[in-house]
């Protein structure tokens, strides 16, 4: 299994709830997949640097997981698929890529916990 990370950016029309129901969507295909999901960062609306089909703003979602390379395809199909979904962005991650994120990943608990 290969570590991966995955952006995707979703419509900002969308209600709180829909935007998590889509999130769930994508997770659910992953873990349909044999996924394992590291991690989930909910980014929030924030503004596009270009205008994507006439909206400069957009709910930002990344989420981190372990999958076999199979995985990616379907899980890429399914963002083509939803019209809620204005761009995503899956690669994998490389060793000291993967080394970086996990340090990042307890560095946001620690501060999370602070507060």
């Amino acid at each position: 299994m290969n570590n991966y990370e995955t952006v995707f950016i979703l419509t900002p029309v969308l209600s709180d709830t829909q935007m998590k129901e889509a999130v769930e969507k994508f997770k659910g295909v992953l873990m349909a997949e044999n996924a394992e999901i590291v991690n989930e960062e909910n980014w929030g609306l924030r503004k596009l640097a270009y205008p994507i089909q006439k909206k400069s703003t957009g709910f930002y979602t990344l989420i981190e997981f372990k999958a076999n390379p199979t995985t990616i395809a379907t899980l890429e199909t399914q963002f083509r698929r939803d019209e809620r979904v204005l761009r995503f962005l899956t690669f994998r991650q490389d060793k000291n890529f993967a080394e970086y994120a996990a340090k990042r990943r307890n560095k946001t608990k620690e501060i999370k916990k602070e507060n």
